[in-house]
């Protein structure tokens, strides 16, 4: 009986996890560009038969239109992507096992790290 759920936990886990095969994440900032306090935590790192991915081919993707891309890729209104522009954002395809990390010309470490969590974790923020 046991053993009838958790294969069932797992199928349902596998489906969503096809069903959202790609994915994106756009990462949000202050106008100012200012790096939430937060992001500067040390955070527990998820086992790896939780993660999305553990082994990825990982593109960085450097763009004048950062906030453009990624606020209309996930879907903000013009409004929200101008008043909290996305310092970036990451596209993820779990069948391929690849990820592609979009920053503007200017980041920083915070920045890209955040956005290389997403390749592995998926959407571990909301």
């Amino acid at each position: 009986m046991v053993f009838s759920i958790l294969n069932k936990c797992l199928l349902i886990r596998l489906l969503s996890l096809l069903a959202s095969t790609l994915s994106l994440s756009a990462c949000l900032s202050a106008a100012t560009q200012k790096i939430a306090d937060q992001e500067f935590l040390t955070f527990n790192v998820m086992p790896a038969h939780h993660r999305i991915m553990n082994q990825v081919r990982i593109t960085w993707e450097v763009r004048e239109d950062v906030a453009h891309l990624c606020g209309f890729a996930s879907r903000m209104g013009r409004e929200q992507s101008y008043l909290t522009p996305p310092l970036g954002c990451a596209f993820w395809d779990i069948l391929k096992a690849e990820c592609t990390i979009v920053t503007g010309p200017v980041t920083s470490h915070v920045a890209i790290g955040h956005e290389l969590r997403h390749c592995f974790e998926g959407h571990y923020h909301r």
